[in-house]
């Protein structure tokens, strides 16, 4: 007989973040009220965190660049979607959806402590792949957009904040992200 599943909601955000543009560095979109601190040794190996997030998603049409989300402790990105290409017609906020489950796979101090994980992306503005129509919209894919892998270790014998960052590798005022909900759930 399988084991029951316990989803229990960690985090969520209270209101509507801010909007974000001109900028390239990948950082946090969270209203820092809605941070969520994790204790150490809280995860174990196996730990299962699902993270929900929408919002609007903004882009310029002449060489709009791509878009990375990632899901961080502290400053450290555990896991990314890695860079996905936007479409060439603009776009001012369309709606984007973005679900990921994130699982620890190992666990220590130092740089130990790493996440696997995968999820889905679905925008209107954005390109599946480098050979696709560059104006394709309704899009939905898989992230990350490259093989599974372990992300970035860190320390999960200390304190972490769970965290949602955005980046762009353009910098203009049409390319830009709002956040306007969040949720994180523990699976297990």
């Amino acid at each position: 007989m399988p084991s029951p599943v316990f989803v229990y909601q960690l985090a969520s955000q209270k209101a509507a973040g801010t909007l974000f543009n001109t900028y390239t560095t990948a950082k946090s979109v969270l209203n820092v009220a809605d941070l969520l601190p994790i204790p150490g040794n809280y995860l174990q190996v196996g730990s299962k965190l699902r993270i929900k997030a929408w919002g609007g998603l903004s882009n310029i049409v002449t060489t709009p660049g791509t878009v990375t989300f990632q899901v961080n402790m502290g400053s450290i990105a555990v896991w990314s979607s890695g860079a996905i290409q936007m479409t060439t017609t603009a776009n001012t906020l369309s709606p984007f959806r973005l679900e990921t489950t994130i699982r620890l796979d190992s666990s220590g101090s130092g740089t130990a402590a790493k996440f696997i994980g995968e999820g889905f992306l679905s925008a209107l503005n954005l390109t599946i792949g480098s050979g696709a129509n560059p104006t394709v919209t309704d899009t939905a894919i898989v992230v990350p957009v490259a093989a599974p892998a372990v992300g970035t270790g860190f320390d999960s014998t200390i304190s972490n904040i769970l965290d949602f960052f955005v980046g762009f590798s353009i910098s203009n005022s049409g390319n830009g992200v709002q956040l306007y909900d969040y949720t994180v759930e523990q699976l297990n």
